[in-house]
């Protein structure tokens, strides 16, 4: 069939392929080299798949989103995380490693509740810091560590931008930093009353109300269960995960 075309209408132009040879130059990526410029090593150690390595640095970005120069740890990252780790058969259990300034309440405690709920066994480890809303997240876990020279922050609920002087406002304070509080006790060793007495610290921080709990500290008084490392961290998941998978298979010859 002939192309028909009008004198305004370019004919169509049939294309060869050409027979000169590719003297373009191709360009091979060295995966170590990539590794050593990104990481600094040569060599990315590989990670059991039956643990999942959860980490919550900075700050705690909920609502609102954080200035771009801050360090922070979205919680829409965080939550389908949690729920993979739930859902997902081969993944044994979860260590949370933690080095929060805090941040956002209400996003902080959905993580927090998230955690505690979980049916696989949970170990969390402050290292650096687990300051405001990160002491939840550190207690979520069924088990906790915290380094020698790690610390917490305990203080009462702040907030920022308007603030109304009404007596609402500080009612709703109350209800927000009692939920705080109820998490803190129904999930660490921390009685109600301790927990109120390090909030309301004066003596403590120069310019704030609370208290600074450093290593050791934070275990006397019953809200971290040991001082340890990365090491115990990692040993208390494995035999938490054994105990798991025990009790597991009991209920099952139970049900046969």
């Amino acid at each position: 069939m002939e192309n028909i075309y009008s004198g305004t209408e370019m004919p169509p132009i049939e294309t060869k392929p050409s027979i000169l040879p590719d003297i373009s130059p191709k360009i091979t990526i060295d995966p170590k080299l990539e590794n050593i410029k990104n990481v600094g090593t040569h060599e990315i150690p590989s990670i059991p798949n039956n643990i999942h390595y959860l980490t919550i640095i900075g700050q705690i970005e909920g609502h609102a989103v954080s200035p771009p120069q801050t360090k922070a740890t979205k919680y829409e990252h965080i939550i389908p995380q949690l729920i993979a780790v739930e859902e997902n058969p081969n993944v044994e259990g979860m260590i949370t490693v933690l080095n929060t300034v805090g941040g956002d309440v209400e996003a902080g405690l959905a993580i927090s509740e998230m955690i505690s709920t979980m049916s696989k066994p949970t170990v969390s480890l402050v290292l650096g810091g687990g300051h405001s809303i990160g002491v939840p997240l550190a207690t979520a876990s069924n088990y906790s560590f915290i380094a020698q020279t790690a610390t917490m922050t305990i203080h009462p609920i702040r907030m920022n931008g308007l603030v109304i002087g009404v007596p609402q406002t500080f009612k709703y304070f109350q209800k927000m930093q009692e939920r705080i509080i109820q998490f803190i006790t129904r999930t660490s060793k921390v009685p109600r009353e301790k927990v109120l007495d390090l909030m309301n610290e004066t003596d403590e921080i120069a310019n704030d109300v609370g208290t600074i709990l450093i290593g050791k500290e934070a275990v006397e008084v019953g809200l971290i269960d040991e001082i340890g490392g990365l090491y115990d961290a990692m040993e208390k998941l494995k035999e938490l995960i054994k105990i798991n998978k025990t009790q597991r298979e009991g209920i099952q010859k139970k049900l046969q």
